[in-house]
């Protein structure tokens, strides 16, 4: 890996986005390197939170232009923009630990998460327009379902960044930490999801995106005993062991399956 750092402990995928120089902005290997790597995520029984971070002051400035204009552009990787905007198929939770700029394509990384963790210092915005483009990796369509439509308006159509704070009022911010305790608070969002059984986490991670897909919260409910990933749920050895724990008195011994 040449334009992003990867470490694995005690059961979390930490990818941190290591092209400080550009603010972390993403050409085509990295892209590449990105699909790799939470290809690998994905694959791994014994990984169950994936971090994603960037390297200096930056999260990620969204497409390294100079790069396209020098090079042309290349195809994206199997599962989209940096390996992750198109990844529909995989049920394990991504977190965005935002450390600077988010902007563009990086915010739509960060959108394509399932929690975002934003330093103080963090901002957001998608200005595709200001450069005839479009924000076509997702943002569009994740925003305008994420915060209310008003707002994702706003920020879309007038190209408008907007901090941490306001981020967190509008609903696409989890969490806003002084920037000197974003990997603590990372650290403690990690330690949360691990103690929970990762058959469960996954299966409410898949449930929820499917019932979003349903017209209503009743038809919803009514769909999901047919679904796979709750059928899978119901007959897992940690759908047994949790129960068991429980009576027994004792910590749950998760395999994850």
């Amino acid at each position: 890996m040449q334009h992003i750092k990867v470490t694995v402990a005690n059961g979390v995928r930490t990818v941190t986005l290591a092209r400080p120089d550009v603010l972390n902005a993403i050409n085509a290997d990295m892209h590449d390197e990105l699909e790799a790597a939470f290809n690998a995520y994905a694959a791994a029984p014994d990984e169950h939170v994936c971090v994603i971070t960037g390297e200096g002051r930056g999260f990620c400035a969204g497409s390294d232009l100079k790069a396209v204009a020098q090079d042309g552009h290349r195809d994206y990787p199997a599962h989209g923009y940096a390996g992750l905007i198109e990844r529909f198929d995989c049920p394990k939770p991504f977190i965005a630990a935002v450390n600077g700029l988010a902007l563009g394509g990086g915010f739509e990384l960060a959108l394509a998460c399932d929690i975002v963790i934003a330093a103080e210092s963090a901002s957001f915005g998608l200005p595709e327009p200001l450069v005839g483009a479009i924000a076509l990796g997702g943002g569009l369509h994740r925003l305008a379902r994420q915060v209310p439509l008003k707002q994702a308006m706003g920020m879309i159509l007038a190209a408008r960044r907007v901090g941490a704070a306001e981020g967190l009022r509008m609903g696409f911010v989890t969490e806003v930490v002084p920037d000197a305790e974003l990997a603590d608070c990372t650290a403690r969002w990690c330690a949360d999801i691990l103690r929970a059984s990762p058959m469960s986490v996954r299966t409410s991670k898949a449930m929820v995106l499917r019932g979003l897909a349903e017209s209503d919260v009743e038809a919803a409910m009514r769909a999901q005993p047919g679904w796979a990933e709750f059928q899978a749920w119901r007959t897992s050895e940690d759908a047994s062991e949790g129960p068991r724990a429980f009576a027994e008195k004792r910590a749950p011994r998760w395999t994850g399956r």
